[in-house]
């Protein structure tokens, strides 16, 4: 057996050195091996070129390895948030794990094939190795939609400014093709003066794109207008979250503590005018339809607007009108308690704990995993006007998808703003990966963006990305934003062509590579 194990390790200890260099260079690791950590795994596609099986493989078990570093907080998540024994939270991370990122072995499958059936020769197979993972990134579905553009935010070099040009995703592909560099270094290794040229290219592009971004930004305009925001963070975790699901008893105490800290801010901050509060993601823990807020905790809250005179953004429980489903939705009041229009809901909702793949059709599947809600889903972007400001609210997950906020930048929207509850998550990895994640959409469309959670972390990104004060991790705490920005504010390139440039560069490479064949013919 352990024969057997060493054997397997010796094979393909490639495949898992990238998977390890891939893992540990992502949020919240430093990037250290960014622009070399495929090149271990491209060695081991080169040297069994002829056995697709093999090359499929390897880069499963190096997507396997870098996803269990990457995420392993899902293990936590699915014992927290689904309630079941660490045994089976465990094999649900090996599960995971085996599919969170396949577009890796299916690029190299891809690779494989088009290697064969054009019949490439050595180098057009090196140069094709980079467009194949990169086509896949681009394209294949994840639940978790990583990549390596929020690298370069976490890391704050200059390049991420690029974002508005081609997306935060187009720096994930530039950083994969920076990889071809260090594998052409690696292959020259025994030629110094070649190996130095690589590396100094390497150098020389990564430079490049990041005296792009320091210009980009130095070009923005100053904002022309400013709001106050006051982000309350009660620290409410699960369990008394779900007892106030469940009406045992927290509700009153839950809805005291956002009352207690949103006053204590108003009193801290007194000497700035606070135009909003805003609330994270299911903070109001009961039901809220216009029609509750005559009586009750709805009443409370009209109330409490009222006599401190101040706005509202906070995330609460609705109830979709035609289906009577309940959702999971962002209410907007003025400082007169009035609820403004529209509502938002969440649209894309989290699989296996806001809905079940395929209960649409098969509605039993509820009846069989009765630990998963069954949430109304929202119909996309809306706008939500508090006075003269246009906001664009997201829920918690819908803050990872960068369509989603150019959406919203191409509706109007002025700021965007965020709830979220990360309390499923632990204190580890994913607080970092999903801050970062969502605080990059301000720089792909130029437009700050709030982010409310229970737990932390909490935060704002100004439109040129400079990231404000962060909340401290499960600690009750809030604090007042000033928060310039644009009124009226153009849309980004990446806002209205989206992924044009790494799909129009993808082409370029790929006729490039057959023009290297064609040439080599004549």
């Amino acid at each position: 057996m352990l024969k057997k194990v060493s054997l397997f390790f010796r094979n393909y200890q490639l495949a898992i050195f990238s998977g390890i260099m891939i893992g540990t260079s992502y949020i919240p690791f430093p990037p250290w091996a960014l622009f070399f950590c495929f090149v271990p795994l491209w060695i081991y596609w080169m040297q069994n070129q002829n056995s697709w099986k093999k090359v499929f493989f390897s880069g499963w078990i190096c997507q396997f390895v870098l996803t269990l570093i990457g995420f392993n907080w899902v293990a936590y998540t699915l014992q927290e948030f689904g309630h079941i024994p660490w045994p089976a939270a465990v094999i649900g991370l090996i599960l995971f794990c085996s599919f969170a990122s396949l577009h890796i072995p299916l690029g190299g499958l891809l690779w494989y094939f088009l290697s064969k059936k054009l019949n490439l020769q050595h180098l057009q197979k090196i140069l094709l190795l980079p467009l194949c993972i990169s086509f896949f990134e681009l394209t294949y579905p994840m639940i978790f939609d990583w990549h390596f553009g929020y690298t370069w935010y976490w890391a704050d070099w200059p390049g991420v400014q690029t974002s508005e040009i081609w997306g935060i995703k187009f720096l994930s592909v530039f950083s994969i093709f920076l990889n071809l560099l260090f594998y052409f270094a690696w292959s020259a290794r025994h030629q110094k003066k070649q190996a130095l040229l690589y590396l100094g290219s390497a150098m020389i592009f990564f430079a490049s794109i990041n005296l792009g971004g320091f210009y980009l930004k130095k070009q923005l305009p100053p904002p022309n207008a400013s709001v106050n925001a006051l982000i309350v963070q009660a620290n409410i975790g699960n369990l008394e979250k779900q007892y106030a699901e469940k009406g045992a008893g927290f509700t009153d105490f839950i809805v005291k503590e956002y009352f207690s800290l949103t006053e204590s801010g108003l009193k801290e901050f007194a000497n700035e005018p606070v135009d909003f509060a805003v609330w994270p993601e299911t903070a109001f823990p009961v039901r809220m339809n216009p029609r509750y807020l005559s009586s009750g905790y709805g009443y409370q809250l009209v109330d409490f607007l009222k006599k401190n005179h101040i706005g509202l953004f906070t995330g609460a429980y609705g109830e979709d009108p035609r289906s009577q489903q309940v959702s999971n939705s962002l209410f907007a009041f003025n400082n007169e308690g009035m609820i403004l229009t529209p509502t938002y809901t969440k649209t894309v909702l989290l699989a296996f704990g806001e809905y079940i793949p395929g209960g649409d059709w098969i509605p039993k599947l509820y009846d069989w995993i009765p630990e998963v809600a069954q949430f109304a889903r929202g119909h996309g972007p809306v706008i939500q006007s508090f006075g003269n400001i246009h906001m664009g609210p997201q829920i918690c997950y819908e803050g990872l998808f960068d369509w989603f906020a150019r959406q919203s930048s191409i509706l109007g929207s002025e700021i965007l703003i965020n709830v979220t509850n990360d309390s499923w998550y632990g204190k580890w990895q994913e607080r970092y990966q999903h801050l970062y994640m969502t605080l990059s959409r301000a720089l792909e469309v130029r437009r700050p963006i709030i982010r409310s959670t229970n737990t932390g972390i909490s935060s704002v990104a100004l439109a040129d990305g400079t990231i404000l004060q962060t909340s401290p991790l499960h600690e009750k705490w809030k604090y007042l934003y000033k928060i310039p920005y644009f009124k009226n504010p153009t849309l980004t390139l990446f806002s209205k062509w989206g992924y044009w440039i790494p799909y129009l560069f993808l082409i370029f490479w790929g006729v490039c590579i057959f023009g290297i064949k064609q040439f080599t013919k004549s």
